[in-house]
């Protein structure tokens, strides 16, 4: 299963082997190039020909030392995935030979048929050149298919007139945005030493595994990567016996390998355990820069996916494959910091006195109740519906939990302008085997959408499937225009310390109602939030109109991520794909119930028929049976019913295609709510139908049998 050794090679030895990082540049590159490639990496110098060709050179060299034959510039479109167009190495010459050859020109620009991704109206098929430009800060890398080895260059996909069509380009401008205004308030500050500013973030990637043999039974899962229906199994994860639970053997040797594979590619996967659901568990890595955690996190998914197949298991990342138990998130953890090593979220030993770490905590709060909207559509998603405000993730509110201690340091700040110091807590057990330990800055809320948790902000909201690239654009912006205006006080201050002080009390006390360190999932606090006036966008279809709002529009060209007509047209293009989704879900709901479940049921319920009429001859008492047929054919004849207004439902939202928004709300108000229905029929049905008559693998089957 394994080209290496893994038991006798440490990881030290293997980690990074199939990643181009600067240690294996060093391998083919002189200093002095790799030195001018950091230049460029870090913005100071641009890319020239000669550079390219240097580094093309050496690329070609390392992956035709690992056995490669081909390359292929890899972007993000707007699908969600990963795209990727292979070329090989070889040139031919005369005499019927090859060489192989790489050129600066191919390492840098790639071309392909934009008008065939989504692109929201940007390109036609008659005007559909698109480009891919590679990124130099995102590590090229080496994929391994059974022994297939293909060189992988992470690129930046962009129009013939330079509009951005993927997730990178607007989170390497957002990240561009923050990093401009953070050091101007760092300067403002007194800091001149820092010279660059890095978005960390961290994500932690929840995922279900089954069985292959079952998965393929179910289209609704091939298809859609969610059960549309499903009755629930006798046990699911009420008992909490899962999280946190021994890990099977099975799983544990997929899990071995699928570390191998990410450490082989640089990808620091670091912990992994079982989630709250059965079959559902969790992977995360270190943290890191932003585009590179998202191009890690994408990487991770696929990887991932290749690797529970070897095992004869399927995994699924959609946010809720299965109704009943917990769905799949991602949480986003986020933090700032400098190139010489310094959080700036990270409070320190004196809180109180840290001017610095209140400055930014104080503007990523009003940041987030200032763009709430936009901050909600970065979770915003068909798959997401399912989880959102359903006492399993948070809710749609957006809120901040910062704990007691440090609500009451901020509290304290803005009623009087200092605070007196709080003292060091621990947490002692009273028992002398057991350490006292230090006591957090703050506790830690499940139920919040964005929380503090010691040195970072955890933003809770994000779907398994999604990119890491959205939510973090989004984020990035709306804290860099906060930031931006922090900044414009402080550089026109004459006294830079008491403006500081103005500015954290400012900031804090016009948007403390986002900050809640309660029970996000009660009833009161939905109504409480509505009393502080925050939003609440409870569904996708509700809540993306909010990227083009005025507010938000003036956002993204003011901080140079999205021009008006890149924005506008990503609107559309999440409007169709939330519509598509849904469409194939009701599509494949219909199918099944006509082609499987309806006749099954029907052949069932005639044989409990004959077998009726048999005991009935006898002058048996039949009266059970004959309710428990009188139940199945009723909910067969409901059943059969709510699938004909399903297809009806579907065709009237296939009918709005030329109107995005009208369309998207059809199928949530009626689509959605006739599966709903059909589910409900069909779901009964299975709970009084012979298992061995019922056509699919049962929840027992997907959720217990790994």
């Amino acid at each position: 299963m394994f080209d290496i050794d893994y038991a006798k090679t440490p990881v030290t030895d293997f980690y990074g082997i199939n990643c181009f990082t600067e240690t294996e540049m060093g391998k083919y590159l002189s200093d002095p190039i790799i030195r001018e490639l950091k230049e460029v990496q870090r913005g100071q110098r641009e890319l020239t020909s000669e550079l390219a060709d240097f580094v093309a050179s050496a690329m070609k060299q390392w992956a035709l030392s690992k056995g490669a034959t081909h390359f292929c510039h890899w972007f993000q479109p707007l699908t969600g995935l990963t795209a990727e167009k292979h070329d090989s190495f070889i040139s031919p010459t005369k005499g019927g030979k090859v060489l192989l050859e790489f050129s600066g020109k191919e390492l840098i620009k790639g071309e392909g048929d934009a008008s065939s991704f989504p692109n929201g109206g940007l390109r036609a098929t008659f005007e559909a050149r698109g480009y891919t430009a590679w990124d130099t800060s995102s590590p090229a890398f080496l994929k391994d298919v059974n022994g297939v080895k293909t060189l992988y260059i992470p690129t930046a996909f962009f129009s013939y007139n330079g509009e951005a069509l993927d997730k990178k380009v607007p989170l390497l401008r957002a990240n561009q945005a923050i990093e401009k205004q953070t050091l101007r308030v760092l300067r403002a500050l007194g800091n001149n030493k820092v010279k660059r500013i890095i978005v960390n973030i961290g994500p932690e990637q929840e995922y279900f595994l089954v069985d292959k043999k079952f998965y393929d039974q179910r289209p609704d899962l091939r298809l859609s990567g969610r059960t549309v229906m499903g009755n629930l199994a006798a046990k699911g994860q009420e008992l909490n016996d899962h999280y946190y639970g021994t890990i099977g053997d099975r799983v544990t040797v997929f899990m071995s390998e699928l570390n191998f594979e990410l450490w082989k590619l640089g990808i620091s996967s670091k912990t992994q355990h079982k989630e709250a659901a059965p079959n559902q568990f969790e992977i995360a890595v270190v943290y890191d820069a932003a585009n590179l955690s998202t191009d890690h996190n994408q990487l991770l998914m696929d990887v991932l996916q290749m690797v529970a197949l070897r095992h004869g298991m399927v995994a699924l990342l959609h946010e809720k494959p299965f109704l009943g138990v917990n769905g799949s998130g991602k949480h986003d953890n986020w933090s700032l910091s400098t190139d010489d090593g310094t959080n700036l979220l990270s409070p320190g030993t004196n809180v109180e006195d840290n001017l610095q770490f209140l400055i930014f905590l104080t503007a990523f709060i009003k940041a987030m109740d200032e763009y709430a909207p936009l901050i909600r559509c970065g979770a915003a998603t068909a798959g997401n519906d399912h989880r959102l405000g359903s006492s399993e993730a948070p809710p749609a509110i957006i809120s901040i939990y910062l704990g007691d201690q440090l609500s009451s340091i901020l509290d304290t700040i803005t009623m009087e302008g200092c605070c007196t110091k709080s003292d060091r807590q621990f947490v002692r057990m009273g028992m002398t085997m057991l350490p006292q330990l230090p006591k957090d800055l703050t506790d830690r809320n499940r139920t919040s959408p964005i929380a503090f948790t010691g040195n970072k902000f955890e933003y809770r909201m994000v779907g398994s499937s999604q990119s890491m690239a959205g939510p973090n654009i989004y984020i990035n912006a709306a804290v860099a225009q906060i930031l931006e205006e922090a900044a414009d006080r402080l550089e026109a201050a004459d006294d830079k310390e008491l403006e500081c002080h103005n500015i954290i009390r400012d900031f804090y006390q016009n948007h403390k109602r986002i900050v809640f360190n309660g029970n996000g999932y009660s009833r009161e606090w939905k109504e409480e939030a509505a009393q502080r006036g925050l939003p609440d966008f409870r569904d996708t279809v509700s809540a993306l109109p909010q990227m083009v709002s005025e507010k938000s529009l003036e956002l993204f060209e003011q901080q140079h991520v999205f021009t008006r007509s890149e924005i506008s047209s990503r609107l559309d293009i999440y409007l169709q794909t939330y519509s598509k989704q849904i469409n194939v879900e009701a599509s494949i709901m219909v199918e099944m119930c006509r082609k499987s479940i309806i006749p099954a049921v029907i052949s069932y319920v005639g044989k409990l028929s004959d077998s009726l009429s048999k005991q009935e001859a006898r002058g048996l008492a039949v009266n059970a049976q004959q309710q428990l047929v009188n139940t199945v054919q009723t909910a067969l004849n409901q059943a059969i019913e709510a699938t004909e207004q399903l297809h009806v439902c579907i065709a009237k939202a296939l009918s709005y295609k030329d109107e995005v928004l009208r369309q998207a709300q059809i199928y949530r108000d009626e689509v959605v709510q006739q599966m709903q229905l059909l589910r409900s029929h069909v779901d009964l049905m299975e709970t009084y139908t012979d298992k061995a008559c019922w056509p699919f693998p049962s929840y027992d089957d997907l959720l217990f049998r790994l």
